[in-house]
């Protein structure tokens, strides 16, 4: 019995609509940020001093220290760079952002300010106790705080101006380690969140994909992806490590930045201090800077180091500023919210888990199939060659692509996520390749389902005609059948089926 064309695309309609339908009804609450309403003082934001920019001089020669230094479960390598000057200098130790990296990524910065005077320590981040999983913040403000140490013990340094300063991640790691170490001078925080790490990534999230003009449905997947995760530091609250800070504090942000939403930031860390009675503190803006502090990833911002090292160097002077809060004026379109939970069918156990059945699905055809060769021919194959060498052929290679479409689409979900995150760097030329690659991802999803439609009324059909298939072709059906219906189910739930399509 054969089924024609027009009658399997009707089939494959109903059924793509019926999975949009389950998608929505499966999926959480949409992730829908509102816009911010900025309060009156981040709308029109005084100048910076001109004092705290002016020009620093960089004469001192320096040399640069290695360094080993123990810390709980393993040994961590620090590079110092001390100004050969005579006499007490100010100092500083670097806290990294997120992802493993070495303290080689500070050698610009610590060269500058060892050349203006001031001591500078960066080490590698530790690998024990730290993964893209699992990360503790009160272990890694530790290890800042060993490295503190380590400067106050010098003949060079003054340790009533030793202090600590941290980049992104490292503004939920340095507040911790200055509330267990009132003996630390000051506080520098450079893009730090200052909001729960998964408020940042949906932030950071939500603005770069805007930047990329990327569609809606691309935000769903990102985000009931993210909602399904189950890590526990990114429900860290930072408030109360915040509201520990007894030292001065300057805060430091770009106003390019896509990755921190910097006015809720600020927010936080001021409402955080006035309420431990702090009023020690400096935030600047800094036009044109992004996440690191530099001007399109290329030089850094030309107020951003002269400010940080007058500021160091003037301290006690400088704790508490003529005007509080400075600089270009910022602008965050939308609030930092929670991505919502995802349901329990959503979370990473269950998608892995799908994943591994559908895997196993596909494994199982060319194991089963090499297995009964290697067996001799089946019998029951024998008694009934005819139906068999008609139709079994061009099933399997139905199911071939099947498995191979499977594939496809896992492969380029992950090759589309790894494409938005590279241009959430670099953004010139993203919006025809962020489209281009989110058409690629649901064309593939599309081909599943008339591939499965496709396949099983090949099936249905030969059965009618009378075929039999052996124990090892019902196992292989099910093994492909299975692993892309399943694979269909959790594209539904991610909107691959969306309207409007």
């Amino acid at each position: 019995m054969n089924v024609g064309r027009g009658t399997l695309g009707v089939i494959a309609g109903v059924l793509m609509v019926a999975l949009a339908a389950v998608g929505h009804l499966l999926s959480p609450p949409a992730f829908d940020p509102p816009p911010l309403s900025t309060s009156p003082q981040f709308r029109d934001l005084p100048p910076q001093p001109a004092a705290e920019v002016r020009p620093v001089a960089r004469t001192d020669r320096f040399r640069t220290e290695t360094l080993l230094v123990p810390a709980k479960n393993e040994t961590l390598k620090a590079t110092i760079r001390a100004p050969l000057s005579p006499g007490r200098h100010p100092a500083m130790v670097f806290v990294q952002g997120s992802g493993s990296g070495d303290g080689g990524e500070f050698t610009q910065q610590a060269e500058w300010l060892a050349r203006a005077g001031v001591v500078t320590l960066a080490y590698d981040k530790r690998t024990v106790g730290y993964s893209f999983r699992s990360r503790d913040f009160g272990l890694l403000a530790d290890d800042a705080l060993r490295m503190l140490r380590v400067l106050r013990g010098r003949p060079d340094v003054d340790p009533a101006r030793a202090g600590l300063w941290g980049v992104s991640e490292g503004g939920w790691v340095v507040p911790i380690a200055a509330a267990r170490d009132p003996q630390a001078a000051f506080v520098v925080l450079v893009s730090s969140p200052n909001v729960s790490p998964l408020r940042q990534v949906a932030w950071a999230l939500n603005e770069q994909l805007l930047r990329l003009h990327a569609p809606t449905g691309v935000r769903d997947l990102l985000t009931r992806a993210m909602g399904g995760v189950g890590f526990d530091f990114l429900r860290y609250d930072g408030g109360p490590a915040l509201r520990g800070i007894t030292q001065p504090v300057l805060a430091l942000y770009g106003t390019d930045d896509p990755s921190i939403p910097f006015v809720e930031s600020t927010e936080t860390l001021t409402r955080a201090l006035t309420e431990s009675g702090n009023a020690d503190y400096t935030i600047r803006f800094l036009a044109g800077a992004d996440h690191a502090m530099r001007i399109r990833g290329g030089t850094y911002a030309p107020d951003y180091l002269p400010t940080l090292a007058n500021w160091m160097k003037d301290l006690p002077h400088t704790a508490r500023p003529s005007v509080a809060i400075a600089g270009a004026t910022p602008v965050q379109r939308f609030e930092a919210a929670d991505v919502p939970a995802a349901p329990w069918w959503g979370g990473s156990t269950i998608l892995w888990l799908t994943l591994c059945l559908a895997a196993v699905g596909y494994v199982a055809a060319p194991v089963t199939e090499m297995v009964v060769r290697l067996r001799g021919r089946d019998l029951r194959l024998q008694a009934r060659m005819e139906a068999t060498v008609q139709l079994w052929p061009s099933i399997r290679r139905r199911l071939r692509r099947m498995a191979w479409t499977g594939l496809g689409e896992l492969a380029a979900v992950l090759a589309f996520i790894t494409l938005i995150v590279l241009f959430s760097v670099n953004q010139a030329g993203a919006w025809p390749a962020v489209q281009a690659g989110w058409l690629v991802v649901r064309l593939l999803a599309l081909l599943m389902l008339v591939q499965t439609v496709t396949t099983f009324a090949a099936v249905t059909g030969g059965l009618r005609d009378g075929w039999e298939p052996t124990p090892w072709q019902k196992s292989v059906l099910a093994g492909v059948l299975g692993g892309t219906a399943l694979l269909l189910l959790t594209a539904a739930y991610y909107g691959l089926f969306a309207f409007p399509w």
